[in-house]
Formats: structure tokens, C-alpha cells, sequence
């Protein structure tokens, strides 16, 4: 703890300032600058293992807007995590993994049509410098582009580990609509995502076109206990190239009311936190946080929940044997 305070008294702006990528920050949390883990901003991705990346879109929602406010809120909440390992961990991202905030999409909010394609060429970038990303949302429709970035750089169907309150596979067959609520039914109609290895973790929406999709619903988790579901999901997971998207509402709204489409029922931060810790080992080859939308939640809650949620998804990246490090 002397070592902290005493370098809290000289350290600051590090998205900025810091010269070496790894490693921790002890930069005041309620001062400086903020990137995501105090991870210097930039756009070289030379020996870079992971790109953080804000979407800030939020045009697709079906009821409440403002989860383009998501990445500046997660980023913020995350200060608080980097004086010490992320705790339950035998392994530390900050430590062992070159890590950059590559900062936001840019993008003309007034041309809607031509987002998903922006955002397409912009994680497809990341990839094409062997990097690889996890993004802050932003709505869920992000997802979509982002998939398709990745289905072209892998070449094959990929495995669909989603934590969300919706199945988000609504039928739509136009390929212009741009909605958060149908982008897992196109990304199965067309290929990118494999129905039979993928899962569903926290639903508690009705929905009967689930495609083939395998669902681990929310009661199913407080029946089974997070040990048990997370069991289940490497089991259907298998080896196999995954994506991991995980909808902020996939968590009670007690928990997170921050979020544009709340539903009651769900999980707790406690056994997502139990879930994800127990998968490490799948074939995770990208993610992102979605719908985070703080100006529901005054607390701030929801914002680090998220923050929590993408350092999970960094340790679950850093714990795939499959992965690059630089």
C-alpha cells in the first residue's frame, strides 16, 4: 500500500504518459485522464495483444436511448481497477497482455446506414494487425457488424456465447433495418454464427424462433448455481473459435439498472462473476459490454459492472491457450 500511495503521488494521465503496456496504474481513480484501465490511447498496434474500442451508437434501441454514453461511463468506472490483479485469478491482463484503448468509432450520427459498414472496416482493421478486440457499447446492435468482421477474418461459422434478458433472433429479413433486438437472427440465417455450438445464458424473454440456439435461461442459473451452468457452456462451446457479447441486462436490474430494456428476474453480479471466471479456458477470440446506458443509474453501478465484465472477458482472453501474446 506504500508503494501505491507513493506512486499515486506522481503518476498521472497514464492513458497518455505511460511508456510500457503492461503493467498496473496507481494514478488517483478520481483524477487524470481516463482510458480504459489508464491503457495508453493509441492507434499502433504494433505487438499489440488487444485493442479496447468504444462504439458510442446507440440509433438501434428499442426503448430507452443513451447507451452511447456506455464507453466514456466504463472506462471511467474501470480506474478503480488497476492497482491490483483482477481478483480470483491465477493470471493478470494488465501484467501479461499488451493492451491499448484504441479509442472510439469515428462515424456521422446523422447517416445511419452507412454505420454498420464503418464499424465493420474498423474492427476488421484491428484484426488485419493481429490484434485482437473487445468493445464498449454502445447498443447490442453493434454486435453485428463486429461478427462480421470477425466471421471474414476466420473464414468460418463462429460460436455465439451471449450473456443477455433477450434472445435478440426477432425475424427480420432486411438486411437495411438496423435493430437491436434481430441482428442473432441474421447473423444465423447468414452463416456467421453456428446455432448448435452457441448458447444463450440469462434469457427470461419470450421468443420461439431461438433457431437452434442452445439456452440456458434465467431460472435455469438460480435452479443449477453458476458452477454448474458454466459447465454446461464449455460443453457446448467445446474448442471452437467463440465471440462472447454480454448485454449489461443479462444482470438484474437491482444490479444494473443503468440499461435501456431492463427485465426482472435476472442474474446477479455474483454468479455472472462465478460463470465467467469458471469458463477460462474456451476458445474466446473476441467480445464487448453492451447497452450500458448510465443515465438511468445515478449509483454508477451499472457502469462498473461493466467495467468488471470487460476486465473478465480480458482475463478469459489471457487464459485461451489459443491466443497470441506479444
Amino acid at each position: 500500500m506504500a508503494m501505491v500511495l507513493s506512486n499515486a503521488k506522481t503518476e498521472i494521465d497514464h492513458s497518455f504518459t505511460r511508456k510500457d503496456l503492461k503493467g498496473l496504474s496507481y494514478e488517483n481513480a478520481f483524477g487524470g485522464s481516463t482510458s480504459f484501465l489508464r491503457r495508453r490511447y493509441t492507434k499502433d498496434l504494433t505487438n499489440v495483444d488487444i485493442a479496447i474500442t468504444g462504439v458510442p451508437f446507440d440509433q438501434a434501441v428499442t426503448n430507452r436511448p443513451g447507451a452511447r454514453f456506455g464507453p466514456r461511463a466504463i472506462r471511467e468506472a474501470s480506474t478503480l481497477q488497476t492497482f491490483d490483479p483482477p481478483y480470483g485469478w491465477n493470471i493478470d491482463p494488465m501484467q501479461v497482455l499488451n493492451i491499448v484503448d484504441y479509442g472510439d468509432l469515428a462515424f456521422d450520427y446523422a447517416k445511419i446506414q452507412e454505420f454498420p459498414l464503418l464499424l465493420e472496416k474498423h474492427i476488421f482493421e484491428i484484426l488485419s494487425d493481429d490484434a485482437s478486440a473487445i468493445v464498449l457499447g454502445g447498443d447490442h446492435f453493434i454486435t453485428y457488424p463486429i461478427l462480421k468482421a470477425y466471421f471474414n477474418k476466420f473464414g468460418s461459422p463462429l460460436s455465439l456465447l451471449q450473456f443477455d434478458a433477450h434472445s435478440d433472433t426477432w425475424p427480420d429479413d432486411d438486411e437495411d433495418r438496423i435493430d437491436h433486438g434481430t441482428m442473432f437472427y441474421k447473423a444465423v440465417k447468414s452463416g456467421i454464427i453456428d446455432p448448435k455450438t452457441s448458447v444463450q445464458v440469462g434469457i427470461r424473454t419470450t421468443n420461439e424462433h431461438n433457431l437452434g440456439v442452445n439456452i440456458i435461461d434465467s431460472r435455469e442459473v438460480h435452479e443449477k448455481g453458476p458452477v454448474q451452468v458454466a459447465q454446461k457452456i464449455k460443453s457446448i462451446l467445446g474448442d471452437r473459435p467463440t465471440y462472447l457479447t454480454f448485454d449489461i441486462d443479462c444482470l438484474d436490474p437491482a444490479f444494473a439498472p443503468g440499461t435501456g430494456t431492463p427485465v426482472w428476474g435476472g442474474l446477479s453480479s455474483g454468479q455472472v462473476a462465478i460463470i465467467l471466471r469458471d469458463i477460462a479456458g474456451i476458445n474466446m477470440i473476441g467480445g464487448d459490454v453492451v447497452e450500458v446506458s448510465p443515465s438511468y443509474d445515478v449509483s454508477g453501478a451499472t457502469a462498473i459492472a461493466g467495467a468488471h465484465a470487460v476486465t473478465e472477458l480480458l482475463c478469459i482472453w489471457a487464459s485461451n491457450p489459443e491466443n497470441k501474446r506479444a
